[in-house]
């Protein structure tokens, strides 16, 4: 973002928005300064790309409001040398928030055109540990795990096992999960030595999470 008056004002105005809404992590919080939302967002909506709203994006998919990303992300509870697996890139914006707070960031969605998209605005940046990869992510990585921290921004019914599978011990996930687009809840998901840690963090609406590669209409 640049530094003029009223980009200043509204940078102030998005973080105030991000803190009253329980993103209080300062690493979160420094990681979303950083990262201006404007070049993820596109056509008819790039002016409202600082309000804390989801938008639409190509694909029949949405970039996520940034005060559900800031919570989504500081339930990860990231550290420096983590290895990041992100299940739908959609804009790209998680992900770019995301490398700057791990080690390494792979981002995967079913649509070519998303991952495309959404590398050129990482080149852009100069975001160079993000990989983008166009693959069906209910089966995540198996050739990159596993992952200290696995992010989900797509609901299933329950955590896909192979992503459950790909989470190292000790490792967190967060997702949103439930049966339709109307109940939604966020939990974040901990693999102890003995199994899975279960916990309900806030009720959520994303789009359902589809296996196979989408169709580019």
């Amino acid at each position: 973002m640049s530094d003029d008056p009223a980009t200043a004002e509204r940078k102030m105005q998005f973080l105030f928005a991000l803190r009253s809404r329980g993103v209080t992590d300062k690493r979160v919080l420094t990681a979303m300064e950083r990262v201006d939302r404007a070049p993820f967002v596109r056509g008819i909506f790039a002016g409202r790309a600082y309000e804390d709203m989801p938008l639409p994006i190509a694909c029949g998919q949405t970039i996520s409001q940034p005060s559900v990303v800031g919570l989504m992300t500081q339930a990860l509870a990231i550290q420096p040398r983590d290895k990041v697996l992100e299940v739908g890139t959609g804009s790209g914006y998680q992900a770019a928030i995301l490398s700057h707070l791990a080690r390494r960031v792979y981002t995967v969605d079913r649509y070519r055109r998303l991952v495309r998209e959404a590398q050129g605005v990482f080149d852009a940046m100069g975001l160079v540990n993000i990989t983008a990869v166009t693959a069906d992510g209910s089966f995540g990585l198996p050739d990159q795990a596993p992952f200290d921290r696995i992010l989900v921004t797509a609901a299933a019914e329950d955590p896909p096992g192979p992503l459950l599978a790909q989470l190292k011990i000790g490792g967190i996930m967060v997702l949103p999960v439930g049966q339709s687009d109307t109940v939604q809840s966020l939990i974040r998901v901990t693999r102890t030595e003995t199994g899975f840690e279960y916990d309900e963090l806030r009720p959520v609406r994303f789009v359902p999470l589809v296996e196979g590669l989408g169709r580019e209409d």
